[in-house]
C-alpha cells in the first residue's frame, strides 16, 4: 500500500448561481492537481453552486442543475485525481448539504451535512435536513473523514468518524470572515485534533457575496496541534499538500505558511473585496458617490478605487449654501490624491424650486429639520440620476454609528446600492483612515501615501445642512456614542449594564430609543461589508413596530 497522499487544496471564489462557471473553475483546478502528480482535489462547501444561496436553494430547477453538473464533472474527470465538491443533494424529496466524492467518472461517496447552524448570518435550518453522521470514504490508500463546516465546531461528529475509521479530516467550510474569526477558527479545530489524534484539513473558499465575505484562511494541522500549512487570508489560492504515512499514522508534511494579516488590515480587505466582488457578481463596473470633504465619504472613494481602480471611481460634490470653503478644498484634495474623477454640481437652484413649490403648505412654520433632510434628498437625486444615467453603481458612505442611530436621511445620503463601512463604528472610521494613509499592498489599486487628508480626519464632523452644524450638537461624542452602541447592539448589554459601566443613563436612554425607531431606515438601507458578528442585516434582525424599551 502507498505510503504517500498528495492532496491539492483549491481556495477559490464561486459564485452564487453560476453553476457553469463554477463548474469549470473545479475543472481548471482539477487540471492542475492532475499536472501535479494529486491523488485528490478538494474543493469548498457548496462550491458549485456557491455559498450562501438563500432561497435559491429551494428552487427544484436549481437543484437539479447543480446536481447535473456535479455528475458531469465526474464523467469528464474520469482519468486522473479524485475529486472532493460540495453541492446540494436528494435523499427523495429531502434535500441535504452534501459533500460528494468524484472517482473513476463516478460519484463515490456522498455525505450529508449533520449540523446545520441557525445563527449569525446563516439560516440552514430551513432550507436542509439534518443527516445522520456518515463514516469514512477511502481515496487511494487513505480513509478521509468528512465533517462539512458547522460539524466540525462540534465534537461529536469528528469522533464518530476516528471511531469508525477516518486517518485524516477534510474540513469544507463556507464561513464568512468577521473580526478575531482566523483565530477561533484555529482554536476550535486545534480542539478538534486533540480530540481526535488526527490531522485536519480545513479549507476555506473566499470572495464577497452580498455582506458576506469569505476569507479563506484554509490550513492544515497535524496531531499535536502544529500547523502544517497555512494559506492566504482573502486570496484565491492552490495548494498542493503531501501526507506521508508514519508509524503513529498520516502526518501532513510543512507547506505553504502564509501570514494572516492584523485586524485593522484584515477589516479593510474585507471591505474592499466586499466591494469589488458585489460589483463583479451583479454586472457593474463603475461606482458614483457624493464626496463631501468629510472623513466617512473619503474613506468610502478610498475603498471604491482601491476595489475598482480610481478611472471607475466618480465623485461628486454636491454643495448648498452651508457648505464651507473647507469642504470644497478637501473634496478636491481627496478626489486628487486618489486620480477619481470629481464634479461639482450645486444644489442651491434646486432647494429653492423646492422650497418655492412647498412654500404655500409650509406657511406659518420655522424651518427645521425637514428642509435640512430636502437638501440630503436632493444631493441624492442628484446621484441617482448619474447613476441611472451612465449605469454606474451608486455607493451610500453612511458609518455605523450613524446607522445605528438614523443619523442618515432616508431617500438622501441613504440612496445606495452598496455601503462598504455599514459596519465600521465612526471611531474605527478615523483609524481605518489613518491605518489606509500609512500602509499599501499589492491587492490595493488605489495610489500609495497620505490619500485622506489629515484635516479631513481632524476636523470635528458636520453634515453641514444649516449653519455651524456639529454632529455632536445632535449626538454624544462619538467614543462615548461607539461604546454605548457596542454594549446595546453588539453585546446586547441593558441599560442598567451600561449605568454600571460608568455612562449618564439618560444618554444611554437616548441611544436606545434612537436605534430603535431607526429600525425602519436600516430596513430599506443598502447591504454593506459584515466585519463583526452583530452587522446590520441577518446577524441582527428586530422588529420594525417594537414598543419594548429596557425598564432598567
Amino acid at each position: 500500500m502507498a505510503d504517500r497522499f498528495r492532496l491539492t487544496l483549491a481556495q477559490l471564489n464561486p459564485t452564487v448561481g453560476a453553476i457553469t462557471a463554477n463548474a469549470a473553475q473545479a475543472r481548471e483546478a482539477w487540471a492542475q492537481a492532475k499536472a501535479a502528480g494529486a491523488d485528490m482535489l478538494a474543493l469548498t462547501e457548496m462550491f458549485i453552486t456557491g455559498y450562501q444561496t438563500q432561497d435559491l436553494i429551494l428552487k427544484p430547477v436549481f437543484v437539479r442543475e447543480a446536481i447535473a453538473a456535479i455528475e458531469q464533472l465526474a464523467r469528464d474527470c474520469a482519468d486522473g485525481p479524485a475529486i472532493g465538491i460540495g453541492g446540494p443533494a436528494l435523499s427523495g424529496l429531502t434535500l441535504h448539504n452534501a459533500y460528494y466524492i468524484l472517482q473513476g467518472g463516478a460519484i463515490t461517496a456522498t455525505v450529508l451535512k449533520h449540523h446545520l447552524p441557525n445563527s449569525d448570518v446563516f439560516d440552514e435550518k430551513r432550507l436542509f435536513t439534518a443527516a445522520e453522521v456518515n463514516g469514512p470514504y477511502r481515496v487511494g490508500p487513505i480513509r478521509i473523514g468528512t465533517p462539512i463546516c458547522e460539524d466540525a465546531w462540534h465534537p461529536d461528529v469528528t469522533e464518530t468518524l476516528a471511531e469508525t475509521g477516518a486517518e485524516i479530516l477534510l474540513v469544507p467550510n463556507g464561513s464568512p470572515y468577521h473580526r478575531g474569526k482566523p483565530d477561533l477558527r484555529l482554536n476550535l479545530m486545534v480542539a478538534r485534533v486533540v480530540e481526535t489524534g488526527l490531522p485536519l484539513v480545513y479549507l476555506n473558499m473566499v470572495g464577497g457575496q452580498d455582506d458576506q465575505v469569505f476569507d479563506g484562511s484554509s490550513m492544515v494541522l497535524n496531531p499535536g496541534g502544529q500547523l502544517a500549512v497555512q494559506m492566504p487570508q482573502f486570496d484565491a489560492c492552490l495548494t498542493h499538500v503531501d501526507f506521508t504515512r508514519t508509524a503513529e499514522g498520516w502526518r501532513a508534511e510543512p507547506g505553504l505558511m502564509a501570514e494572516i494579516p492584523k485586524i485593522w488590515e484584515a477589516d479593510y480587505r474585507a471591505c474592499v473585496m466586499g466591494l469589488a466582488d458585489y460589483m463583479a457578481k451583479t454586472g457593474f463596473t463603475k461606482v458614483v458617490l457624493g464626496l463631501s470633504g468629510g472623513i466617512d465619504s473619503a474613506i468610502v472613494a478610498t475603498i471604491a478605487a482601491d476595489a475598482l481602480g480610481p478611472d471607475n471611481v466618480h465623485c461628486l460634490m454636491l454643495p448648498s449654501a452651508y457648505t464651507s470653503e473647507h469642504s470644497l478644498e478637501d473634496a478636491g484634495e481627496v478626489a486628487r490624491n486618489l486620480g477619481c474623477r470629481l464634479d461639482t454640481v450645486p444644489i442651491g437652484g434646486a432647494q429653492a424650486a423646492v422650497g418655492a413649490a412647498l412654500a404655500p403648505l409650509f406657511a406659518g412654520t420655522e424651518p427645521g429639520i425637514t428642509e435640512e433632510n430636502i437638501q440630503s434628498r436632493l444631493r441624492g437625486v442628484m446621484l441617482m440620476a448619474l447613476s441611472n444615467k451612465f449605469g454606474a453603481m451608486l455607493l451610500t458612505t453612511g458609518n455605523k454609528s450613524e446607522v445605528a442611530v438614523g443619523y442618515c436621511t432616508i431617500y438622501g445620503d441613504m440612496n445606495g446600492g452598496y455601503n462598504p463601512i455599514k459596519d465600521m463604528y465612526k471611531t474605527r472610521v478615523f483609524e481605518t483612515c489613518r491605518w489606509r494613509n500609512d500602509h499599501h499592498r499589492p491587492w490595493m489599486k488605489g495610489p500609495a501615501g497620505a490619500v485622506i487628508p489629515e484635516r479631513v480626519i481632524t476636523k470635528p464632523p458636520t453634515a453641514e445642512l444649516r449653519p455651524n452644524q456639529r454632529d455632536d450638537d445632535s449626538l454624544p461624542p462619538y467614543e462615548v456614542l461607539d461604546a454605548i452602541l457596542e454594549g446595546l447592539v453588539d453585546h446586547e448589554l441593558s441599560v442598567a449594564d451600561l449605568v454600571a459601566k460608568g455612562f449618564d443613563r439618560a444618554t444611554v436612554k437616548r441611544v436606545e430609543h434612537l436605534l430603535y425607531i431607526s429600525e425602519y431606515k436600516r430596513f430599506q438601507s443598502a447591504p454593506g461589508t459584515r466585519l463583526t458578528p452583530r452587522a446590520f442585516w441577518l446577524d441582527r434582525r428586530y422588529p420594525i413596530a417594537n414598543r419594548f424599551r429596557d425598564p432598567s
